[in-house]
């Protein structure tokens, strides 16, 4: 049986919002904010990971700080030992989980039988009202990941640098989510004093990161718990 108008109308409505949704997930945005008294130069980036005393042999932070080498080594940053270190870099990251909930409309299906058309003079609405019959509240889960780096001067202690990448989405691994916070956090290293703004990380074909496009934000970071340290 031929689709009538309104099934056409339908059928290409749905089409049109499931291209938008799947536009919608090209890409990972992260919030990056940035403290900076930084005057080094390329000579002098060397650099050794810090942490604390119960965490030299946790893999988990092994597994981040490669992570966050590998982006170092994008600005020109040497790792070596810790007593020919310019710089000490600790690490600090974390995950937190809230619960959003929306009202979503619910629209009746008209029983009135058919043909339906736009401008029929009986029901000019189609089988479907002007407005929704009521709301339904839904609830989703959404994780904030936060990664943490702060390079300090070795010699002095002085802290030099101190960058935070906090991103948040229906993702609940921190494991997932740490690549785009590590490179986001180092885009253009070094950031101004107190800049707020937003890094986004396209992703190509198979969901893995492509280049970066970067994107001025006023407002401040929200607050975040559950976040471990390591100084």
């Amino acid at each position: 049986m031929k689709l009538d108008r309104w099934t056409r109308r339908v059928a290409m409505l749905l089409a049109a919002m499931a291209a938008t949704l799947s536009g919608c997930t090209t890409y990972v945005a992260t919030q990056v904010t940035a403290f900076s008294d930084w005057n080094g130069n390329d000579a002098t980036r060397t650099y050794a990971f810090t942490r604390a005393s119960d965490q030299q042999n946790n893999l988990e932070l092994s597994t981040y700080e490669a992570l966050v080498a590998d982006e170092l080594a994008n600005q020109a940053f040497h790792r070596v030992s810790a007593q020919d270190a310019h710089y000490l870099v600790g690490l600090g990251y974390g995950t937190r989980s809230d619960m959003v909930t929306v009202s979503q409309p619910v629209y009746y299906y008209n029983p009135w039988p058919g043909p339906y058309y736009w401008g029929r003079p009986i029901d000019p609405w189609g089988p479907f009202g002007p407005f929704p019959g009521g709301y339904i509240d839904q609830s989703y889960p959404v994780y904030t990941h936060l990664l943490s780096i702060r390079i300090t001067d070795r010699a002095s202690g002085k802290e030099v640098y101190n960058v935070t990448a906090r991103n948040s989405g229906a993702e609940s691994s921190l494991v997932r989510a740490m690549p785009y916070l590590a490179r986001s956090a180092l885009a253009d290293f070094p950031l101004g004093n107190g800049v707020v703004r937003t890094v986004r990380i396209p992703l190509d074909g198979s969901g893995a990161a492509s280049s970066n496009e970067t994107a001025a934000a006023a407002a401040p970071p929200s607050p975040a718990s559950a976040v471990k340290s390591v100084q």
